[in-house]
């Protein structure tokens, strides 16, 4: 028997590699050269804009509704959905760090706060992530139909992909 979530892992599994990376990028600032910073904080910025921040739209579209109603509390996952804004604003933040950039090295306080805002990004995401597929998945895996399940995927799905032709 298939786990109805089952997608939902996967796709955390494939998006882990570059949450990992984040880290690397933030080990790397103040020792690596000034170029290679600036492609890890492009890549970085690249997947969080156009990758991370679609699958946190597709959560709050067709993800948190199913759980709220399963779990019959509208609010059971504000705190999750806060977790989305402050990712949202730490990658608002790496924007224009990585403005500040520039062509040039790094001062001592920019590379401060690179370090910061890519440890912070990979500390949450990751405990985002723990989150939702020990706490919320479970309950859906008993909760949903295989029919439910596909269906919340395809609105996922759907969101995820206007949310990413806004992100370009």
């Amino acid at each position: 028997m298939a786990i109805p979530t089952q997608p939902l892992r996967d796709e955390h599994q494939e998006l882990l590699p570059h949450i990992h990376a984040l880290r690397t990028a933030a080990d790397g600032v103040g020792e690596d050269s000034a170029e290679a910073v600036r492609k890890n904080v492009d890549d970085a910025y690249e997947f969080l804009a156009h990758h991370l921040l679609p699958h946190a739209e597709a959560e709050e579209a067709a993800l948190y509704p199913v759980v709220a109603r399963v779990l019959g509390a509208p609010e059971a996952t504000a705190t999750m959905s806060r977790d989305h804004v402050e990712v949202g604003r730490l990658i608002e933040e790496l924007g224009r760090l990585r403005e500040r950039l520039g062509t040039g090295e790094a001062d001592a306080a920019t590379q401060r706060e690179l370090r910061a805002v890519l440890y912070g990004l990979s500390a949450l995401v990751k405990v985002h992530f723990a989150k939702e597929e020990e706490v919320y998945l479970p309950i859906l895996d008993r909760s949903l139909t295989e029919t439910e399940a596909q269906a919340m995927f395809q609105a996922m799905e759907a969101a995820a992909r206007e949310a990413m032709s806004r992100a370009k």
